[in-house]
């Protein structure tokens, strides 16, 4: 009898332990359906794919509403380390962090995940400039705006940089007053300056050019002030090489800057 007893005395551990599973189970169940949209989506394509995840869903999730993540040639990705396309991911989300919680970048900054990395563009608008009119010499808040992105940019020390500089497009008669392809150029390595003053490793920038009104923004009238603006590709290494055989063929005016 005392053995008999003894055989079903350790029964109540396993009812226990079905009681515990069945609550968390429930909790998770719970916690899901709390949830937003997005956070339900990407459970659920983890647990379809989940080796895939940080290759391909995971890529350049920006939760700024004002920014825009532009996936450009898809399926181009596909050659690019998890981990390399991992930390892009990171930054452009820290980033978008720091302009949720800084008002005043709200319409001075844009990022851009494309085939080439994460595309970061400063605009010098006329409400909020970020250089003096017509100057290379940067404004407090211009200043103010380059050493924010450089203390975040700063903590990768992977990716190169490349700067461009560009302005909008005036009037005929003007233009050459304004030195456009001198003054865009100018910009871009003073961007150059302000960002290795701030942390960012000189030997990370491999290109500083100048593209004068010759590349307006896809989404402005070409003399729009938004058009002036620079802006720092962080790059994927993949293309790097690429990328560099084709600024050598150009025939573009881009002005480099060692």
């Amino acid at each position: 009898m005392a053995g008999k007893k003894g055989h079903h005395g350790g029964a109540w551990k396993v009812a226990y332990a079905d009681f515990t599973t069945a609550m968390m189970a429930l909790f998770l169940c719970l916690w899901l359906t709390a949830q937003d949209t997005k956070i339900k989506e990407a459970v659920e394509r983890a647990f379809r794919n989940p080796f895939s995840a940080v290759t391909k869903e995971s890529v350049g999730i920006i939760p700024n509403k004002e920014t825009t993540a532009t996936y450009k040639a898809e399926g181009e990705f596909q050659s690019i380390s998890a981990v390399e396309i991992e930390t892009m991911r990171r930054i452009s989300e820290e980033l978008a962090r720091i302009l949720q919680q800084e008002d005043a970048l709200e319409n001075t900054v844009r990022l851009e995940l494309t085939r080439e990395g994460l595309r970061i563009n400063v605009f010098d608008r006329s409400q909020k400039p970020v250089f003096e009119p017509g100057t290379d010499r940067f404004t407090p808040y211009g200043e103010w705006v380059f050493s924010t992105l450089a203390w975040e940019i700063a903590r990768y020390t992977t990716f190169k940089i490349e700067l461009e500089g560009h302005t909008a497009r005036a009037d005929p008669q003007a233009r050459e007053t304004l030195r456009q392809w001198e003054l865009s150029t100018e910009r871009a390595n003073a961007a150059r300056r302000q960002l290795v003053h701030h942390g960012v490793a000189p030997t990370q920038v491999c290109k500083v050019s100048g593209y004068a009104d010759t590349m307006p923004m896809p989404d402005l009238p070409p003399d729009s002030d938004a058009n002036r603006r620079v802006t720092i590709l962080l790059k994927l290494k993949e293309t790097g090489e690429s990328l560099a055989a084709a600024a050598g063929t150009s025939s573009s005016h881009a002005a480099r800057v060692h």
